[in-house]
């Protein structure tokens, strides 16, 4: 098949490289992605256009994965052109949104799940989906290190499960940092790492680890720790843990891209 990928960021760009594996011409838009995207693209062997009507002439399925904020506006400017095949949106996104993007996109639309890294050795990522069409997109990889899960034919169970799976990963991940800044801010860093290393072996080191692999991604975080508040408040259940992790995420948006800044650097900007 010829798919269109928007937009092949460091995890979509693996994604589409799965596909290409097994057999399938990638499609990517050019236009307004920066000098690091389109390297990784070319690398990728994907097929680049300058116009997404360009891009929608020649492919038969899109492919969103985008930062959870922009997934309304990929979808919508893909609706606007009449697209008539498969949308597979693939982003971090409350099912309530995703009913949205159903909406938006058409009887085509299947919704996804990326859990894990990006995919760059076998047995650590997962796309998982749901839909009318999620066996047919599962089918699409059947080579490369995306493992496809099909989980039923509704609209928003993909999305669910990456709801509740980040909540806890990057929610707990967020919660860490914030602890780590308070003990900083009043002077019992020490003593805290000390009764860690006796009574919760490990969480020292787990603790720098984390800030070291979260900050360069964790302007993206924000708007999915808010699509997770969302996801427990639909469910009436508190969803103030995760806005809270979406503030700790903000603070540390100045940290993109950083080659893995150290704790102090991370509690630096948590507590400005």
């Amino acid at each position: 098949m010829k798919l269109g990928l928007l937009h092949p960021g460091e995890m979509g760009v693996t994604i589409g490289a799965a596909l290409g594996e097994s057999g399938h011409e990638v499609h990517w838009l050019r236009a307004g992605r920066s000098a690091d995207t389109a390297a990784r693209a070319q690398a990728s062997g994907f097929r680049s256009h300058d116009s997404l009507s360009s891009l929608l002439g020649q492919v038969q399925a899109v492919i969103s994965v985008c930062p959870p904020h922009a997934a309304l506006e990929v979808a919508g400017a893909v609706a606007e052109r009449k697209f008539p095949g498969i949308y597979l949106d693939a982003n971090a996104v409350a099912p309530a949104t995703a009913r949205r993007l159903a909406a938006i996109a058409g009887p085509g639309y299947v919704d996804g799940g990326i859990v894990g890294p990006p995919a760059r050795s076998k047995g650590t990522t997962r796309l998982y989906l749901s839909g009318a069409g999620a066996g047919e997109v599962a089918a699409w990889f059947s080579r490369g290190f995306v493992e496809a899960v099909p989980l039923g034919e509704g609209l928003a169970e993909a999305s669910a499960l990456k709801m509740c799976y980040a909540a806890y990963t990057k929610g707990s991940a967020a919660l860490m940092l914030a602890i780590r800044a308070l003990a900083d801010r009043e002077g019992v860093a020490a003593g805290l790492l000390a009764e860690w290393s006796r009574s919760q072996p490990g969480l020292p080191e787990r603790s720098e680890r984390v800030a070291a692999n979260t900050a360069p991604k964790a302007w993206r975080f924000e708007g999915e720790m808010r699509e997770i508040a969302a996801t427990f408040e639909n469910a009436n259940l508190p969803g103030g843990f995760h806005a809270a992790a979406g503030e700790i995420y903000a603070r540390m948006a100045g940290l993109k891209d950083a080659r893995r800044p150290d704790l102090h650097k991370v509690l630096d900007a948590l507590m400005r």
